[in-house]
């Protein structure tokens, strides 16, 4: 079947907001056998329903995202029903709900509002429980005098979509795909190691086999590889990905390196703290991201003067006067202080020169020592990094969680 994806919102065009729903959605309905054929991104107005008109001709499903809001911008939900010739009916009880749930809110009442409980005759709504945009779902030839595929509008936040995808969204898609997918796909991912070098231990073996696909999808300090053919032949490609990389992958599934992370010092009960000076409390930051974080961080100190990491950390004045703030002697003192105040099994350290200035011709822009240290060891490991300052800090970052998961899987 071919799906087809339809961004709707002007500031999509604008560049004022990313959008991930195209991976998001790839993603999940890969399971089914399909794959965007098609996508599409429009401004607000009457140029979504002429673009839903186009595509109706070449899709058999399609995915609408944005435009079901309660402003004037919103008529998403309007321009379809018009081109099914579908008649617009406000449903009662989605008015009831959305009262409700302004008045729980604390948020005034706007008649526009109510525009969002307006569904289109025979639609099947699909509930939105982080926000009061519904999502609706209209089936192939709803209107049986207007051809149509099954269409999917759906809302424009990602933390309202995504929910709503997989509650609501996929057993829909699993009544009207019907068959096992055609090909299999798996995921690989794999932290501060370069993308070419990735393929050059696995790619010619891989393509060699007949049938399969091979990509890379690369990012700061991680690299995903991606195998997609019949069944067959991706468990010969798995066996070569295993045998040539190993214990470089950190996960075969849709996880972030941090969440590893917080999953195996939960499991081995350990603990963790952090002393950031270059991240800025950005270890910190992606540990709290992952749910169940408050059972194995203990403390994040970001310590970006020298006076703090003195006062906080117990860091000895002379040997920042002696080998200077962003060095091996320093980033071991903050790991070994961050450890011991918070008294964690693990500690990680960062310093660095993130530049654009600062650095010299012995420290060049770029440079970053990383720290860890448990009750046995503390291990420091020099990194040259040099890219703008956010993509410094990630790499940092990466280098730091990648570092204590090798310890954390010995």
């Amino acid at each position: 079947m071919r799906a087809v994806l339809l961004n709707t919102g002007t500031e999509l065009l604008a560049g004022d907001v990313y959008d991930t729903h195209l991976a998001f959605i790839a993603r999940e309905i890969f399971a089914f056998g399909l794959r965007i054929d098609e996508r599409r991104t429009v401004g607000d107005g009457a140029v979504i329903g002429e673009t839903l008109k186009e595509l109706f001709l070449r899709s058999e499903i399609i995915f609408v995202t944005g435009g079901l809001g309660p402003t004037s911008d919103d008529i998403t939900r309007d321009l379809t029903a018009e081109l099914l010739g579908l008649k617009l009916e406000e449903n009662a009880e989605l008015l009831a709900s959305l009262k409700t749930r302004l008045r729980v809110r604390g948020i005034k009442w706007v008649a526009s509002i109510a525009r969002q409980a307006e569904v289109p005759a025979g639609a099947r709504i699909l509930p939105n429980e982080n926000g009061s945009a519904l999502g609706l779902y209209l089936k192939a030839n709803i209107n049986p005098k207007i051809g149509s595929p099954h269409i999917f509008l759906l809302p424009g936040p990602p933390r309202e979509l995504q929910p709503m995808f997989h509650k609501s969204v996929v057993p829909v898609l699993r009544s009207i795909v019907k068959g096992p997918p055609p090909v299999e796909r798996r995921f690989y991912k794999i932290a501060v190691m370069g993308e070419s070098v990735i393929e050059q231990k696995i790619g010619k073996q891989i393509l060699a086999i007949p049938g399969i696909e091979l990509g890379y999808c690369a990012r700061p300090g991680e690299v995903d590889v991606r195998i997609i053919g019949p069944r067959a032949t991706v468990e010969q490609a798995d066996k070569i990905v295993r045998v040539e990389l190993g214990d470089v992958i950190f996960t075969g599934d849709d996880q972030t390196l941090e969440e590893v992370l917080v999953k195996l010092l939960t499991t081995k009960k350990q603990t963790l703290a952090a002393a950031e000076s270059c991240t800025g409390g950005l270890l910190a930051n992606r540990i709290t991201n992952v749910p169940g974080a408050s059972l194995v961080l203990l403390a994040g100190y970001v310590c970006y003067a020298n006076e703090v990491k003195i006062d906080l950390l117990k860091v000895d004045p002379k040997l920042i006067e002696k080998h200077g703030a962003v060095s091996e002697e320093v980033a071991r003192a903050m790991a070994e202080g961050a450890r011991k105040r918070a008294r964690s099994s693990y500690a990680l350290a960062t310093t660095g020169i993130a530049g654009p200035d600062g650095g010299s011709k012995e420290k060049p822009v770029g440079t970053a020592y990383v720290g860890l240290a448990d009750d046995a060891e503390t291990k420091v490991r020099k990194l040259f990094l040099p890219s703008d300052r956010e993509t410094f800090k990630q790499l940092v970052a990466q280098f730091a969680f990648e570092m204590l998961r090798r310890k954390l899987t010995q």
